[in-house]
């Protein structure tokens, strides 16, 4: 996982894209703008202007930062042997946390474009990406499934993570079908129902898995 200045050029220029758009559109952005919307995509709060640049801050600058400094303090040094698939996935969830800021950005000053579908069907795909990094994720305190039992028990790790790839994949399908077939609110529900039952799935397996290791 060496890094350079010059390999990291194309991640620090897609982290700037959102800084960089929002001061081109500065002054075409009233003082109050759309910040927040419930379910059925109505506005239900305004905020100055200025809190947008928060968006740019907290998604995808604070994300690469993260996953530059994990590695450093990996206690164990086990995600270095993830080799290139480390910066893969630093990559993947750096540019969508760009272009999910580029999104939320743009809403504020249209707040007619605003659908909760687009951002489930961007969350589905990640989902879906997520899903297939899972099995190759080794043992570590910072990425993955991370339950007292798969830390413990570098078998039910493997176990766990080769479950979840295989259901994140197919939840982060469900997600997109449903944000290209359903309503609005009809998706929000499937999305937070799916959501909830590819994480719990995972967590629960882990404790059994565990558990009949321990029998054995």
């Amino acid at each position: 996982m060496k890094t350079t200045v010059q390999t990291e050029l194309p991640l620090i220029g897609i982290v700037l894209i959102p800084f960089i758009y929002l001061a081109y559109i500065w002054e075409k952005l009233p003082e109050k703008v759309a910040l927040h919307w419930n379910i059925e995509g109505e506005v239900d709060r305004y905020g100055d202007k200025s809190e947008l640049i928060l968006i740019p801050i907290l998604l995808p600058l604070l994300i690469y930062v993260l996953f530059m400094i994990i590695p450093k303090i990996d206690p164990k040094d086990k995600l270095k042997h993830m080799g290139k698939k480390y910066n893969v996935l630093k990559t993947v969830l750096t540019v969508f946390m760009s272009v999910l800021s580029m999104i939320i950005i743009y809403t504020a000053l249209n707040e007619s474009f605003y659908n909760p579908n687009y951002i489930f069907l961007m969350i589905g795909v990640l989902f879906a990406i997520l899903g297939n990094y899972f099995k190759t994720i080794r043992a570590n305190y910072f990425i993955g499934i991370k339950t007292p039992w798969t830390l413990e028990n570098e078998t039910v790790w493997k176990e766990t993570h080769k479950l979840a790839g295989k259901i994140w994949f197919i939840g982060g399908l469900v997600i997109i079908f449903g944000s290209l077939i359903l309503e609005k609110t009809a998706n929000t529900v499937l999305f937070a129902i799916t959501t909830v039952t590819i994480t719990l799935i995972p967590v629960v397996y882990s404790y059994f898995k565990y558990q009949s290791l321990s029998k054995q």
